[in-house]
């Protein structure tokens, strides 16, 4: 609490602590302090976890030491693509070689649709739910757009297979 003292003239003034020695300063330092150090250390955690990446990395291109960068970014955008965005084989295909897209080489896309291990009938699958959801779209219309040049280019197989397992 702050100290009330009089002068001579009976004027009352208030003296307060020091901003050091109040209980908010203090509060206010050991949060800073918490959040500093859990900074600090996600930060080597996450340092940590990079080399580990780095050497496993390093040690699965010693092993793929033949495959050119470009293919294995090709690669890994193509893991990114099927993901996130659930493409069609050919959907990610063209975007890997398209001018307004990745601009990679028709090898490197090539090789990178045969070896990115994705599940087209779940990319399928995944693409019919969100055109269900989002747009309320029917059956039959979500066939037509995943098997549409213009729309998502799965093959036929791949579209009925979605639409046979759209409600399950």
């Amino acid at each position: 609490m702050a100290k009330k003292i009089k002068d001579e003239n009976g004027n009352t003034y208030v003296q307060k602590k020091p901003f050091y020695k109040r209980v908010w300063f203090w509060i206010l330092v050991v949060i800073v302090v918490a959040v500093g150090a859990s900074m600090g250390g996600k930060k080597d955690d996450g340092s940590k976890d990079s080399s580990s990446k780095a050497s496993t990395s390093q040690t699965a291109s010693s092993k793929k030491s033949n495959v050119p960068a470009e293919y294995t970014s090709a690669l890994n955008k193509a893991k990114t693509y099927s993901n996130t965005m659930h493409m069609s084989k050919k959907g990610l295909y063209e975007q890997l070689t398209s001018d307004a897209g990745e601009k990679f080489s028709a090898e490197a896309a090539q090789y990178a649709v045969d070896n990115v291990n994705a599940d087209w009938n779940a990319n399928a699958l995944q693409k019919a739910k969100d055109y269900q959801s989002q747009q309320s779209m029917s059956p039959e219309a979500i066939r037509e757009q995943l098997t549409s040049d213009a729309g998502e280019k799965f093959t036929p197989d791949e579209a009925n297979y979605a639409i046979q397992h759209l409600n399950d």
